[in-house]
């Protein structure tokens, strides 16, 4: 039965024609209003909408409403099971609050910093790199130093984009990001809301590589909030100061530990290396991943193997590969340890927006938490065959170091072993000059045959005679190294719009405008929806059967008997639901009990059989089945 049938057969007033074909439902381009649409659409129908309106809202914070949390659900999932199950690898659930000496470590108490312009007139403040990549041409105004920052405001001449005012005259400067809080009552612990997810990884390293019995490669993800005080949040949730990561910290031996890119090397996707970006005429790269390992365009083969693991899982969920690539990021954006990055982008009404970063972070973070804390961030790497090396080793004289430095004393023995692992020539060229003073002519060692500490800020010197400095044979199974991480980053509010954004689509439908989410089974909130035709006991009771049936092999349904049919249709189609299921009085006449099944995109409508509907609708979630198949 078509819709113009059912709709027949429905009383209700407010029945409307909706005949539909596969040619009548070809979807219109989606125009440059698309973002102020979807934003509309995302507010009535549950997506999301700014938090707390009732107080007047606040900017930055989202709520995802039932559609929006379960759309964002089934993204997180569908990212678990292809980077945490698929890979192997284990998942992790850690605070997002943390306390200050991790971000000390860590680097973010002094360099995670935006650029801030504060208007003159209106007192609003902006990000200064936001206000001069939108009114000129300058597209990565962040990787400029402020001095630069503040030349091209002046030579634009420009203005607050609140109120006009000029912002030529005003001082830029730097913003840190965090969320300061306190831990505990009274004389709290300084803490702050976590700005990644990463972190609560490698601090935990210690105890993960136990679980991980010390064999590298390994890898730990993380789906949870992070927070930035952004200055200027905008565009929805692009932009905010509360959002979702999907991280994986990837710990690798950068000696011996190799991707397998054969696995992905075929993987065609569009590059745009910095070269390009450089460059007067450059462009976009059409290539694979071998190609582009082959020819240097990707440096680091483990960045290429995880840039080759997420471009068919993007296009799994939904994005829009027409209008998705991957940025390598230039000399002055890139982090001072990253040896390489590419960002996952997708565009939006013109307009790149990054999903995901992908880095190389060799051995900073780790070998800085263990600068900082008093934990071992190393693993053991056993040799095929014990070595018989040399070993410089320090037994010092406390009973000179105890009366010199007092409480210091272990302080100064913890120096010297360091200094004899690092740089035992220091030790050596100062033992030769104290014999060759002490050749036989009873003459005391200077000064000068000693070697050099520091300790708090100032320098020391011990006689090389009081360190107990040797050179020992010692037989090793191994070495401790310091692991390297490759760090694939997601952004997952990004990439909910994006996937909103890339799903939003328009048709017209026998004269009467259609708007539809053409949203990946695997993703869409709801898979099917169940209407009984008309208000009828009998169809009402088949449709509870049909719809928990449904349910019991774990799909997610809805039901609706409002109004007629055609608007029912609408109201999933807007949502994005794949499929309708319509139990009408053919359902209740014919000897075999079917229904009909109607496919989103095409409207197109096929007969089913009840008993048989369950494990056909199964199998078209989990894609081993397609609807014109049927």
């Amino acid at each position: 039965m078509s819709e113009q049938q059912q709709e027949t057969a429905d009383t209700d007033a407010e029945a409307a024609p909706d005949t539909e074909t596969d040619a009548d439902a070809e979807p219109a381009a989606p125009d440059e209003q698309t973002s102020e649409k979807l934003v509309e659409l995302a507010k009535r129908r549950g997506y999301f909408f700014q938090s707390s309106g009732a107080y007047g809202g606040v900017g930055g914070f989202y709520t995802f409403g039932p559609q929006g949390a379960a759309l964002k659900g089934n993204v997180e999932d569908a990212w678990r099971d292809r980077f945490a199950v698929a890979e192997g690898n284990m998942e992790i659930d850690a605070p997002t609050i943390m306390p200050e000496p991790v971000f000390e470590a860590s680097g973010h108490l002094d360099g995670f910093d935006d650029m801030l312009v504060e208007c003159p007139e209106c007192g609003e403040s902006h990000r200064a790199d936001h206000v001069v990549e939108d009114n000129t041409e300058y597209e990565d105004a962040e990787s400029l130093p402020i001095p630069e920052v503040e030349e091209v405001i002046a030579e634009y001449e420009l203005v607050c984009p609140s109120c006009g005012a000029g912002l030529a005259d005003q001082a830029v400067e730097t913003f840190n990001l965090m969320f300061a809080t306190n831990i505990g009552p009274g004389d709290s612990q300084p803490g702050y809301l976590r700005p990644e997810t990463a972190q609560g990884i490698f601090v935990e390293f210690p105890r993960l590589k136990e679980y991980a019995r010390n064999q590298l490669p390994f890898g730990v993800t993380q789906i949870g909030r992070a927070y930035r005080n952004e200055i200027s949040p905008r565009r929805s949730i692009i932009r905010t100061r509360e959002f979702t990561q999907a991280e994986l910290e990837y710990f690798v031996d950068p000696e011996e530990d190799e991707p397998d890119l054969e696995a992905v090397a075929d993987v065609e996707v569009t590059l745009y290396p910095a070269a390009e970006q450089n460059a007067a005429d450059g462009d976009e790269i059409e290539t694979t991943i071998g190609e582009a390992v082959d020819e240097g365009i990707i440096g680091d083969e483990w960045v290429a193997y995880f840039l080759g693991v997420a471009k068919p899982w993007y296009d799994a969920v939904g994005v829009d590969m027409d209008r998705f690539r991957f940025r390598q990021h230039l000399s002055g954006e890139r982090a001072h340890y990253a040896a390489d990055c590419w960002d996952a982008e997708s565009e939006i009404d013109g307009n790149w927006i990054e999903m995901a970063g992908f880095a190389y972070r060799s051995d900073y973070d780790l070998s800085k938490h263990a600068e900082y804390s008093e934990d071992r961030f190393t693993v053991f790497r056993q040799y095929d065959e014990p070595k018989t090396v040399e070993r410089a080793t320090v037994d010092p004289d406390m009973s000179y170091l105890g009366p010199e430095f007092g409480g210091a004393a272990q302080d100064v023995v913890d120096e010297l072993e360091s200094l004899a692992g690092r740089d035992r020539t220091a030790f050596e060229s100062a033992a030769q000059d104290a014999a060759e003073e002490s050749s036989g002519d009873g003459t005391e060692p200077r000064d000068s045959d000693s070697v050099e500490i520091e300790l708090d800020g100032e320098r020391h010197e011990i006689p090389v005679e009081k360190t107990g400095f040797a050179v020992e044979e010692q037989t090793e199974a191994g070495e401790h190294i310091l692991p390297h991480v490759v760090e694939p980053s997601f952004g997952v509010d990004r990439l909910v719009y994006t996937v909103l954004h890339h799903a939003y689509a328009e048709d017209e439908v026998d004269g009467e405008e259609r708007t539809y989410l053409a949203l990946d089974p695997e993703v869409a909130p709801t898979f099917v929806g169940v209407f009984p035709l008309q208000n009828d006991d009998e169809l009402e009771s088949t449709a509870d059967e049909i719809v928990a049936d449904l349910r019991d092999v774990g799909l997610s349904v809805t039901y609706d008997d409002s109004g007629n049919i055609g608007r029912r249709y609408r109201r999933q189609d807007e949502v994005g639901t794949p499929f309708c299921v319509t139990v009408d009085y053919e359902t209740l006449e014919n000897e075999e009990t079917t229904v009909t099944v109607r496919e989103r995109d095409t409207t197109d409508q096929k007969r089913l059989s009840v008993s048989e509907l369950p494990g056909i609708m199964a199998e078209l979630r989990a894609g081993e089945l397609e609807f014109d198949e049927l």
